[in-house]
């Protein structure tokens, strides 16, 4: 599997039978296809210049809506608890708590939002660990004006992401590596996705 692409793990033993068949239907489509109802995200990174590029770059999408902003790691858990979001994206270094330890806290209180991270480390080790702790996607900041909407929409799928620019030496991808990751990472139901119009059901 290569880096820059995203993959899905097998469903869990519970189907989620309307939301998968469609999303075999959606795949190969934007994201605007992909959804049926505006994306609430909420963006946390302390560095407020990032923090306007991206919200500039997902609110070029019209499906795609920042709800809100957290600049540290407690303030994220707090706004997340509030506000529920679809997506969380998330740096790693906040201050205050870090970035893995509020997507640790953010999957309990908040379970139905999905949590990408972004940022400007690119160990693979790190990645792994944030895969491994209910995170559903991995960009770098170096790669986010070409793959931060893949990701998104690879995030919304139900898929993993992970940037093209990550430490490839550890194989991180290979699917026999991500079928072990802990239970916290198993995929969640499909957001609501639009029914095909094409005399579909």
């Amino acid at each position: 599997m290569r880096f820059g692409a995203s993959w899905r793990i097998s469903p869990p033993a519970r189907p989620h039978t309307l939301g998968m068949q469609v999303l075999a239907l959606a795949r190969g489509q934007g994201i605007r296809e992909l959804v049926s109802h505006t994306i609430r995200i909420l963006l946390v990174d302390d560095y407020e210049p990032f923090r306007r590029f991206v919200r500039a770059t997902l609110q070029a999408r019209p499906e795609l809506q920042v709800i809100g902003e957290a600049s540290d790691g407690l303030e994220a858990v707090q706004k997340a608890e509030e506000l529920k979001p679809d997506l969380i994206l998330l740096d790693v270094g906040l201050p205050t708590l870090n970035g893995i330890k509020a997507c640790h806290r953010m999957s309990k209180v908040v379970p139905d939002s999905r949590i990408l991270f972004v940022t400007q480390n690119n160990d693979a080790d790190m990645a792994r660990s944030v895969l491994g702790n209910g995170a559903r996607g991995y960009v770098l900041k170096v790669d986010a004006n070409s793959e931060l909407l893949l990701a998104v929409e690879a995030v919304l799928r139900g898929e993993h992401f992970i940037s093209t620019g990550v430490n490839r030496n550890d194989g991180i991808c290979e699917r026999k590596q991500l079928s072990g990751l802990s239970a916290s990472s198993s995929p969640k139901t499909p957001l609501p996705v639009n029914r095909p119009t094409n005399g579909g059901p």
